[in-house]
């Protein structure tokens, strides 16, 4: 169809919406190679000299036979680390990431894992910033923060309600050993030996909890099994909680996960899942590990705890699987062609179950190199795997991977390199080329995609399998901790049906699911378009298929009451980058088209950035991008409609408008991108409307290089919105509403202190009295892992719920939008932090609903308020393809569809 949204996913974005950082090792750095490898940056081919190279008769990073190989039984206990959003584990620059000590989680006397907990002082979680105290966002003055619009109806959520809690005092420790001891599962094993003096306890490798109190400061000995030395252990007090105080609760967490590590799931990055009921993907060489995420709140009335059932995608690929792949297709290049897919790829290293980021491959570097350990031994990569993991690497003559650390990670004292053996990382995580495979995601979505009644299944089914095994009822009992065996009830509200408006102020409603793409087909659009002048570019070949789309157009457009006239026709003799741009160049320095059509032969993205570049930056003018394989489809009518409601909007017209409140309204909609090529450069898109029918836009994208999503210019582009809207109407906008997108939790306090207030102080500045606007911020979150189910079947779009799941302290909201036909819908979270409009919930819950109605490039409701899913798609075309701001010429029309 026309210009596509090419977002599979937020790179680096904000999964689950959690914001702390990972957890960085205390252990002693290790010095630094008297002679550092120097080919991981400048790539030099071959092994070094001094090694002998592959035998001519095979592959040169030939595998040994499979009989010959060493399965290696997965450390537990020892991960930490998100594997699609780090930039790469912790580890010594001249070392293997085994020489560091991995990332840990909680567990109790050796278990488990606990994530969540983070504490202030000297005790606290290593290199992790405390857990955000929760901004209190609820007004003092809202007695209910619960509307009363809508249908009630008692949903379910995939909530469990803790009947009985732990309310004693607990004591925090920090334990010390000497020397050093880097494994986390060794440390807790060490310490075990004294659980008789210690007591009831909780220790996640360097902090302890305990609910009575030991002396201040003690010393332990044990003896490690492994070499037979005595290590010391040092414990000293660093504090206290009560109940009551905000990182109380996160303890209960800290439980639970020691509870999945008892079930014996598996932990990989920063989740527990089942190796052992993992599901095989033969045909694509894949593995689906299910697992469960958990986590423990203060919600309204009760403390629950928030299950999902999760999945995990493992490519039974090493790298060096990879690399030989690249070597058969490619024996002078395969370097190249190896680089260009392992190169910012995430791998899983089953010895310590960790994740790393790739960022470069040192040929002159391999497993017989040798590293210095910290007391100035030098040791083989190999030997060093044999010794510490009793691996026995095969292949002598595999280049090193090279991981990058962050350079916060640095400044922490961390060296900068990882190396990391091909041999010994499994691939993690889908390409773009398995994206785009039909059939494989198709056979991963049979699994993935849980229907509401198989999720409660399996939710009812981890809760009677957490309390049924003997070891977590004894754990959870010696912590007063009991589990309810039923999900949560919860109220909730279906709002009325949205009634679309179209041309003429003709009205038809979006229907029981949300979709009205039938109503478009004869009806005239809401404001029409005439296309005069417009160019069309395509190779020679095509032109037959191109010629009877067009027609196709053309006929949409009657349709709706738009005009299409016949364009002029532009060939091409080839399908390159720069083809493209040269043609795009030649047609804007002899004419002014209203609008580009360039149809491509495929989805390479070198080629849509190269014409999106061109027609954004160099020579400012709407575009569309078709794919020409939709030109012949058995859709291609209904396909055709589609493009012409892009069309449309991307030369100022809209398709369609709902009824909304008479008032001078702009709704802003900001979001930020990361530039996969630049990790330290970011792109905030703002979006804001100009009109009260919502349906002309103004849009401004600014770059930032803080590496958050957070930006300085967000104030600055909302004042060049407000010029702009009044410069359309005469007058300025009376009531402002701002959906903020991309905001991690731990941030909420930041965007409080720094945006909003910025935000505020211009709005003094444009208006002089600052009681001629009301303005609301909301932070929209929609990656979340809350779901609701209506009798064991998805809730209907509109579905409301503001009781019993919501947090105290905050005024938010969920709101169900969508309606999907595989699997559970996923609600979106929204949390007002600021707010003076003096709305009623039921009037802040009804506009946001209403603006799910109005992303044109879907008949039908999206997830998250339009303004937002504006600026998502904004900041993502600049992130990923353009890389520069946009002209300004274009900023008033939706020219990024």
């Amino acid at each position: 169809m026309g210009d596509r949204d090419r977002n599979p996913g937020r790179g680096r974005s904000r999964g689950r919406g959690r914001s702390q950082d990972e957890r960085r090792s205390e252990q002693p750095r290790a010095q630094p190679l008297s002679q550092p490898p120097q080919g991981a940056w400048g790539r030099r081919p071959g092994p070094p000299p001094s090694q002998p190279g592959p035998s001519s008769s095979q592959t040169p990073y030939a595998r040994p036979s499979q009989s010959s190989q060493r399965h290696y039984p997965v450390v537990k206990g020892v991960v930490k680390g998100r594997a699609t959003e780090r930039s790469g584990s912790k580890g010594d620059g001249s070392q293997p990431a085994g020489t560091k000590s991995e990332k840990m989680e909680v567990d109790v006397s050796g278990g488990g894992a606990g994530g969540d907990a983070g504490m202030t002082g000297r005790g606290a979680m290593r290199g992790r910033r405390p857990i955000p105290v929760d901004l209190l966002t609820r007004p003092k003055d809202m007695h209910s923060k619960k509307g009363t619009t809508g249908n009630p109806v008692t949903l379910q959520a995939n909530y469990f309600k803790l009947p009985a809690t732990t309310d004693w005092c607990l004591y925090q420790y920090r334990v010390d050993f000497a020397p050093e001891e880097d494994r986390t599962v060794v440390r807790k094993g060490l310490l075990r030996l004294h659980k008789e003096k210690v007591g009831a306890y909780v220790f996640d490798g360097t902090v302890l909890y305990t609910s009575k109190r030991i002396p201040d400061e003690i010393e332990l000995w044990s003896v490690r099994q492994s070499d037979e030395e005595r290590i010391q252990i040092t414990i000293r007090i660093v504090g206290q909680l009560q109940k009551g105080d905000p990182h109380y609760i996160q303890f209960f967490n800290i439980i639970m996960r020691k509870c999945l590590d008892l079930l014996k799931l598996q932990l990989v990055g920063r989740d527990y899942f089942d190796a052992h009921s993992k599901i095989e993907v033969r045909e694509f060489g894949l593995e689906l590990w299910p697992g469960y995420l958990t986590s423990i709140r203060q919600h309204e009335n009760d403390i629950l705890m928030c299950a999902e059932v999760t999945h995990k995608v493992m490519r039974q690929q090493t790298l060096l699987d990879i690399l030989n792949d690249c070597y058969q297709k490619n024996r002078h290049e395969y370097k190249q062609l190896f680089e260009s897919q392992v190169s910012g790829l995430v791998v899983l290293t089953d010895y310590n179950n960790n994740t790393y980021r790739i960022s470069d491959i040192d040929y002159d570097t391999n497993p017989r190199s040798t590293f210095k350990l910290r007391n100035g031994e030098n040791i083989s990569y190999k030997d060093y795997y044999k010794s510490k993991y009793q691996i026995q690497i095969r292949n002598d003559s595999q280049p090193m991977l090279v991981t990058r650390l962050k350079p916060k990670e640095r400044r922490a004292g961390q060296a900068e390199l990882v190396y990391l053996v091909p041999e010994l990382c499994r691939a993690t995580g889908l390409t773009d080329q398995m994206r785009e495979n039909f059939h494989l995601m198709n056979a991963l979505a049979k699994h993935t995609r849980v229907a509401p009644k198989s999720r409660i299944d399996k939710l009812l089914a981890f809760n009677r399998r957490l309390r049924s095994m003997p070891e977590v009822v004894q754990e959870l009992t010696d912590w007063n901790l009991k589990l309810d065996d039923r999900l949560v009830n919860i109220p909730g509200r279906i709002l009325p049906q949205e009634n679309i408006v179209l041309g003429n102020n003709r009205k038809a409603p979006a229907g029981q699911f949300a979709d009205w793409g039938r109503e478009l087909h004869s009806k005239p659009l809401f404001s029409c378009t005439h296309l005069s002048n417009w160019v069309v570019i395509c190779l020679g070949r095509m032109k037959y298929d191109v010629e009877n789309f067009v027609s196709m157009l053309q006929d949409s457009a009657r349709g709706m009451s738009c005009r299409i006239d016949k364009p002029r026709y532009f060939d091409i003799n080839d399908d390159r980058s720069n083809t493209y741009s040269d043609a795009l160049e030649r047609i804007m320095s002899t004419s002014n088209p209203e609008l580009v059509f360039c149809v491509v032969s495929n989805n390479r993205a070198d080629r849509y950035g190269a014409i999106k570049k061109k027609c954004t930056i160099d020579r400012p003018v709407p575009s569309q991008v078709f794919v020409a394989r939709n030109l012949t489809s058995k859709g291609n009518r209904s396909i055709a409609t589609k493009v012409t409601i892009q069309l449309t909007c991307k030369l100022g017209g809209a398709p369609w408008s709902v009824e909304l409140p008479p008032i001078n309204l702009m709704v802003v909609g900001f979001d930020v991108c990361h530039d996969p090529n630049d990790k330290g450069r970011d792109f905030g898109a703002l979006v804001a409307s100009l009109d009260k029918s919502l349906t002309r836009y103004f849009s401004a994208v600014s770059s930032h290089s803080t590496g958050e999503e957070l930006s300085n210019e967000f104030s600055i582009n909302m004042l060049k919105a407000l010029h702009n809207y009044r410069q359309m109407n005469q007058t300025l906008p009376s009531h402002i509403v701002i959906y903020r997108d991309g905001v991690g939790e731990g941030q909420l306090p930041y965007v409080y202190e720094h945006e909003v207030e910025q935000v505020k102080r211009k709005l003094s500045e444009i208006y002089g009295d600052p009681s001629l606007v009301k303005m609301s911020f909301i932070v929209v979150t929609k990656r979340i892992n809350t779901r609701f189910f209506n009798r064991e079947n998805n809730p209907p779009p509109g579905t409301v719920v503001d009781d019993v799941v919501t947090n105290p302290l905050k005024y938010d909201f969920f709101v169900v939008s969508q309606s999907v036909k595989q699997g559970s819908v996923s609600p979106c979270a929204y949390n007002v932090i600021a707010d003076s409009t003096g709305w009623r919930p039921d009037q802040m819950q009804r506009i946001t609903y209403k603006l799910t109605h109005m992303y044109y490039n879907w008949c039908g409701t999206v997830k998250v308020p339009a303004p937002c899913q504006y600026a998502h798609k904004l900041a993502f075309l600049v992130a990923q393809f353009i890389r520069r701001p946009p002209s300004t010429k274009m900023e008033n029309l939706l020219y990024f569809l």
